[in-house]
């Protein structure tokens, strides 16, 4: 989503942060189909783990990209950025920024999350109710769907889509029939966390950017249970000197083959490997 104008309030620290209230604004007011599967049982209490990191790397990012989907396979990142007239799919070289390849979103669209799943790229948009599907490889549109929610960020976990809002919930989405299979509802400390924005799958856990905050959880994808809190805060200030105009934090990629954790901003100029550590 676009970022409101007013200046950011400072994320609090991972280990007493707590779930945002839902915003003022449509986000709040959404639709939500029905359920397709019954309810799970109420999770048991969970303390979240708490995590700070340490910078591995730092790589050029495009400041002008305003990234909504992040993505690392082959070597490459694949992004994909947002704003109306602005939006796109990219394929980046990770060493230098450079983007190899380019496919421009129709001005009427405003580009969301990505994800790469069995040589396609998914991508959505964040209130056209419009989805696209891209051959990898080219870019070359394969097909169009429409959800009826809001788009906000998604992967996958290797057999199905996972899939933000912006609310507190996310789906679970067939990846032929792009039809909901199931959902789960994220808490803490049994209290809903809505802003779920960008997404990535990691070892069996969902990581989640949550909009207007310097935090990723992690969480449960069988119980929506949050069982981390990462606090990112001052990141950005790692890196040298920057006249910038940077936004708020998003995008996470994995590198699995490698067990490498990458993160960046809207309109950052740098994207950041880090590895996290725990707080005691």
């Amino acid at each position: 989503p676009a970022s409101p104008t007013p200046e950011l309030p400072a994320a609090a620290a991972a280990a007493t942060w707590t779930p945002a209230p839902p915003p003022v604004s449509p986000i709040s007011l959404l639709e939500v189909p029905a359920v397709t599967s019954p309810p799970a049982a109420p999770a048991a209490a969970v303390t979240p783990e708490a995590y700070t990191y340490t910078v591995r790397q730092v790589l050029p990012h495009n400041p002008n990209a305003f990234t909504q989907g992040l993505v690392y396979a082959g070597g490459h990142f694949y992004e994909g950025t947002g704003r109306y007239g602005q939006s796109s799919l990219r394929k980046v070289d990770p060493a230098t920024g450079t983007v190899l390849q380019l496919h421009e979103l129709a001005e009427e669209y405003f580009g969301e999350g990505i994800t790469l799943f069995d040589d396609k790229i998914y991508q959505l948009t964040w209130k056209n109710g419009t989805g696209f599907v891209y051959d990898a490889a080219t870019f070359a549109e394969l097909r169009r769907f429409t959800y009826a929610t809001e788009g906000w960020g998604i992967t996958h976990d290797g057999s199905q889509l996972i899939v933000s809002d912006g609310s507190a919930f996310i789906y679970f989405w067939d990846p032929e029939t792009l039809q909901e299979t199931g959902r789960i509802e994220v808490t803490l400390d049994g209290a809903p966390v809505y802003r779920l924005n960008e997404l990535e799958y990691i070892e069996g856990a969902i990581f989640a950017n949550v909009w207007m905050t310097d935090v990723i959880v992690r969480i449960d994808p069988v119980t929506g249970v949050v069982t981390g809190l990462i606090d990112l805060s001052g990141l950005l200030g790692r890196a040298p000197e920057t006249a910038t105009a940077a936004d708020v934090l998003n995008g996470i990629a994995y590198d699995a083959a490698n067990q490498r954790l990458f993160v960046t901003g809207k309109l950052w100029p740098y994207l950041f490997e880090i590895a996290l550590t725990g707080v005691e």
